[in-house]
Parts: structure tokens; sequence; C-alpha cells
């Protein structure tokens, strides 16, 4: 590790449009730090001239250093890359949309230095349309009830992370990762600094909401067992209203000439049972789809595969061995 070194890690996919504009506004600010720095690009199988335009970003600067997967294994698990390959005393988490300015990351590192091991960026501002902006507001705060620790509400991965956090994070083997949450979950002393969010410079959008459901089942399934409780308490509920049901029938039967003269006599119907089955039956599959969802993952921790697979670095000993 060098000492004071700044490492950026920056995930990217199809942004072949927005970086040469990343690489002239983030070497800008990071000259303006009186720091060394390093930039570490993580092409997460772009089809475009992503990895071309990084490599020559690293021809025209060392300090800009590429690692290209030999497919796309998503957007955590390239920042993940990123940060196992990271040598700084600190490092930053940065998309490459520059939604996150650069320019606020003076502000970052003048926390860390204050002896912060963690400062993550509040959003005051989000430019995504309505419906987006809500199902982040929900989540953010779902998930912030379901878990046992604390947990940072509306943030993303822009940060700056001391050495010994980074090191807690790249300890940590899981195969479907929610780095944000593990930030917040690994503890040290953390700060947040909130700044405007701003639209995306350049392309478009690569999280499309497959993506963002993916995202956030990661975040909740990872760090919490609400989801099997609710399918818990939804049982409990259900058959408290069912024994309800059946000691109501029960007291039709035998009060018969009360009930009908209340207008509640006993009236056969198929409706009613087709709903009453179809509702359980609906009740059954959602339960079984929240096992599933925790089941998958325990396969996928079993089979111990690598998290990403290194086609070609530049810069970077692409040889290191995975957690």
């Amino acid at each position: 590790m060098t000492k004071e070194l700044i490492s950026i890690v920056i995930p990217c996919y199809c942004e072949e449009n927005v970086l040469p504009l990343l690489f002239e506004r983030l070497t800008k600010a990071c000259e303006s730090w009186h720091r060394p720095w390093e930039v570490i690009c993580v092409d997460d199988g772009s089809g475009d001239r992503t990895l071309a335009l990084l490599k020559s970003f690293h021809r025209q600067d060392t300090r800009w250093k590429v690692i290209s997967l030999s497919r796309n294994f998503g957007h955590q698990t390239a920042v993940s890359a990123g940060l196992f390959h990271a040598s700084g005393a600190a490092v930053i988490m940065l998309d490459a949309d520059l939604q996150d300015p650069p320019e606020e990351l003076h502000r970052f590192i003048a926390k860390w230095a204050e002896g912060y091991d963690v400062v993550y960026g509040i959003r005051q501002h989000r430019p995504e349309g309505t419906l987006k902006k809500v199902c982040y507001w929900a989540f953010y705060r779902l998930l912030a009830k379901a878990v046992s620790f604390d947990i940072p509400l509306d943030t993303g991965d822009f940060c700056i992370m001391s050495r010994r956090v980074l090191d807690a994070l790249n300890q940590m083997p899981e195969r479907n990762r929610y780095v944000r949450g593990l930030r917040a979950w690994a503890g040290f002393k953390q700060i947040g600094i909130p700044y405007e969010r701003h639209g995306r410079a350049a392309g478009e959008p690569k999280y499309t909401y497959n993506n963002l459901i993916k995202l956030a089942l990661d975040g909740l399934v990872s760090f919490s067992a609400f989801p099997l409780k609710i399918s818990s308490y939804i049982g409990f509920v259900i058959s408290f209203f069912s024994l309800l049901g059946v000691l109501f029938t029960l007291l039709q039967r035998l009060f018969r000439s009360s009930f009908e003269s209340i207008g509640l006599g006993l009236m056969p119907g198929f409706a009613t049972i087709v709903i009453s089955i179809l509702f359980l039956g609906g009740i059954q599959l959602i339960c079984l789809g929240v096992l599933g969802e925790y089941l998958f993952r325990i396969f996928e921790e079993v089979k111990r595969r690598p998290n990403w697979i290194i086609k070609e670095s530049a810069g970077i000993d692409p040889l290191m061995p995975q957690p």
C-alpha cells in the first residue's frame, strides 16, 4: 500500500459517450487534491468502444488503470473487482455517468483526513422520474427498518473509505453483493455529506427496472430475514381469519333460525370457494417464492465460483487471488 495514495474505482458498462468527459473532469479534480492518486476503471463486458477508450486513457496517463472482465457480471461485482485491486490508503467509489460530480470529492477527502473511515454522499435531489423516486424512497426506509444495524437513507455507492474498511469488505466472500450495505454493516466511524446529484452527462441509463429490483432484493435478502418473517405473519393472519370463518359457519348451523332472521342464513356459493382457494394458493406461492430467493442465494454461495473473471488488464496484476 502506498502511503496516502487515493484509489478511485469506476465500473463501466457501455459508457463510450461519457468517458472522454469523465477523463477530463476527474483528472482535473484529482490534480487539485495535491495527493498521489490512481483510477481503476472496470470494464464490465461492454459491447461498444468503452475498453478501447479506457486503454487509450492508460496510454496517456498510467495512473488510469484498466480491468476488463470476460463478460457482464453486474455493477456490484464490477465495483467489488475494482475494490479488490485498489492499493490506496483510501478508496473512492464513483460511477462513470458523472451523476455524482467528481468536483465534490475534495469535501469527502477532507472528512476522511479528519479521521472518518467512511464518508458517503447523501443525495439531495434525484434527476429520475417520479416512479423511481418513490421506489427509491420506499426501499431505503424498508431496508432501514428490516436490518439490525444502522444503514443511512438516500445514499448510493458514492463515497470514500479508509483502508481498514476496504480490507474488511475484501474479506467478505458473498457472491450476491450489495456494497453499500456491506459498507454500513462493517461499521467504523462514518459520516454523510449532502450533495446535489446531477443527470447523466451523456449516454443512456444502464440500470433498468429489472436491475434495480435485483439490487433491492440482494440488499433486503442479504441482510435481513424480514421477508421470511413476513411470510410467517401472513400465514398466522390467514389462519386466524380462517378459524373465525369456521366458527362463524358452525354458529350458523347451530343457530340457523337466528341467523336467517338477520339475513345471514347459509348460502352455498361456488364463487366463494374458488376465490378462497385462489387466494390461499397465491399466498402459498408468494411464500414459496420468498423461500426460493433465499435458497437461490445459498446455492450461489456453496458453488464457490469466482466472483469475476478478468479477460485483460492495463496497469493491474490480474493474477491476484480472489477472496
